[in-house]
């Protein structure tokens, strides 16, 4: 009987360390909106010069997957793992099942194109690992995800999808 406890416990203290060791981004967040996919390596060689530069081939698409809220993207802010931050100051609304995309490099806003720019010529997406973080105006995290190049770009091509 004593064996047979003490299996027992062990065979639970491992599951429960199983799953607290679950990574971060494994773990679904109550939110509508959700980091879709991200080109984190634009396409050719990596230039940040403002005129001539391919910044704005790097993109994050966010998505609201709910299925009859509107989401107005004003306050959300993405980040990545070195601090690296976007926030949504304009009012851009998603409706159920729409999708943006938030692209590098300067241009204009248009919710009928679905894009974004950040107004920024730096790349914030590393090419080879990153984490990307978006949060909600009220600073709680709406979903979050990492990458490396080797691990999760199967097909090399610089694009990751993570929610369909």
């Amino acid at each position: 009987m004593r064996i047979r406890l003490v299996a027992t416990t062990a065979v639970a203290a491992g599951a429960l360390t199983a799953l607290t060791a679950v990574p971060a981004q494994a773990a679904e967040y109550d939110s509508a909106l959700k980091i879709r996919g991200i080109q984190y390596d634009a396409p050719g060689r990596d230039s940040n010069r403002c005129s001539t530069g391919n910044t704005d081939e790097e993109y994050l698409t966010i998505k609201n997957y709910s299925r009859s809220t509107t989401v107005n993207l004003k306050g959300y802010v993405v980040k990545d793992a070195a601090g690296n931050r976007f926030t949504f100051t304009a009012s851009h609304t998603l409706q159920p099942g729409d999708y943006v995309k938030l692209r590098g490099g300067n241009g204009t806003d248009s919710d009928a194109g679905n894009v974004v720019y950040r107004d920024n010529c730096n790349f914030m997406w590393n090419n080879d690992k990153d984490t990307i973080y978006l949060y909600k105006p009220s600073g709680s995290r709406a979903d979050v995800h990492s990458y490396t190049k080797s691990g999760s770009d199967r097909d090399g091509n610089g694009y990751i999808t993570y929610h369909g």
